[in-house]
């Protein structure tokens, strides 16, 4: 056995219990949120795909449903694809656009509905006030985990005041 077997089995965590939800409605979005919350996303890693009336974001998604491990006080982040069908227009407020390393953190995701319903409007809100609002039919998302965990000693901390 080589000397890189034991860190490479802690920094590398098992791919068998990732995540795939589907959010269909409002209350199923609000889950999805739960999970992508404190996630990490740069510019370069949002796309919005017109023709397919689709936006997909890959990310770094903090695992808040694993505790932390005991003996390291490690705790996991995942790369995950969260994925919105039947877009029919994505707008962003205080997003440099072109700033294609710039780091975002999700804060939530929510649903406002427009009067024509199942239509509406997902919003992505991240921290310092900037924001994704997406334009939808209706309400078709989806989070999928797209490989191994890692370890990280950061948990995310907001600031209350």
């Amino acid at each position: 056995m080589s000397a890189a077997t034991p860190r490479q089995t802690d920094t590398c965590l098992s791919t068998m219990d990732q995540l795939k939800l589907a959010a269909l409605d409002e209350e199923d979005l609000q889950v999805l949120s739960a999970h992508v919350q404190d996630a990490v996303i740069t510019i370069a890693d949002i796309r919005y795909l017109p023709k397919e009336k689709r936006a997909v974001f890959v990310m770094n998604r903090f695992v808040w449903d694993k505790k932390a491990d005991k003996r390291s006080k490690e705790h996991e982040r995942r790369r995950s694809a969260f994925a919105v069908s039947r877009v029919t227009g994505m707008k962003s407020q205080k997003i440099q656009q072109d700033a294609k390393d710039v780091v975002l953190e999700l804060l939530a995701v929510t649903f406002k509905p427009a009067e024509d319903a199942p239509a509406g409007q997902i919003e992505l809100a991240f921290s310092g006030g900037s924001s994704i609002q997406l334009d939808v039919e209706c309400i078709e998302a989806q989070l999928s985990d797209l490989g191994a965990a890692w370890s990280t000693p950061n948990l995310p901390q907001h600031d209350l005041t």
